[in-house]
């Protein structure tokens, strides 16, 4: 019976803690790069202009550069906080419980981070698609996937002149990535990977619907490769 209350105080403990640290990471998630630097800019929301989606994309196309960098530094930064600095915090009558993997808090706070981007509960849930904000998180667990993530993505934006689909397809990679240079070591991360990749891929149905319907925005100024006429 003792050693029965023992574990479910250990549990209750490991449950206090991977949560109160999940939800401040998905708060956290939840700030939208693209809102707050529209309201410093006068209360533009560019959810109501061109594609509607509160990321750095659309900002890039409806509002310029610095407007979209802004968005994209909050967003990569936020991702970095939820990975890198929520899982050591030390939060009053929340107890750091020993048991609980170091590894797999990480991942979940950087996983809820993304979610709030993409469900953010401070603009009725309708954020970005999650990209720059993994990004921000992998900086932190690992930012040697840096890497193979943006060479894939400009290879692909490059000869296709779609952001979604380098977007879609880095994402993808990148597991088989993980499978192939750093499996078994690296089994926590493949999961968040591919889970992540996942997601990124369902967000992005819009976009693919777009594209077969060949209405999706293709920037063919970047497609360097493309046949002069």
């Amino acid at each position: 019976m003792l050693q029965w209350l023992r574990l479910r105080g250990k549990m209750d403990r490991l449950m206090l803690e991977l949560g109160v640290k999940f939800l401040i990471s998905y708060f956290i998630g939840s700030l939208m790069g693209a809102i707050i630097i529209g309201k410093l800019r006068g209360g533009v929301d560019i959810r109501t202009l061109g594609s509607g989606n509160a990321g750095g994309t659309n900002a890039l196309r409806t509002q310029g550069v610095s407007f979209a960098l802004g968005v994209v530094v909050i967003d990569i930064g936020k991702g970095a906080v939820a990975a890198g600095v929520i899982p050591g915090l030390e939060i009053p009558f929340v107890p750091m419980e020993v048991e609980v993997s170091r590894t797999w808090l990480v991942l979940c706070c950087s996983a809820a981070a993304v979610f709030g981007h993409v469900w953010p509960i401070y603009h009725h849930f309708r954020g970005g698609k999650g990209a720059a904000t993994f990004v921000g998180t992998l900086l932190v667990i690992n930012a040697t996937l840096i890497i193979p993530l943006l060479v894939v993505w400009a290879a692909v934006l490059i000869l296709s002149g779609y952001v979604g689909l380098a977007t879609m397809t880095a994402a993808v990679v990148l597991p088989f990535w993980v499978a192939v240079q750093q499996f078994p070591a690296e089994q926590p991360l493949l999961i968040y990977c591919a889970v992540i990749a996942g997601f990124i891929v369902y967000w992005h149905r819009s976009n693919i619907s777009r594209m077969r319907a060949g209405t999706e925005q293709q920037n063919t100024g970047l497609m360097i490769f493309k046949r002069k006429r």
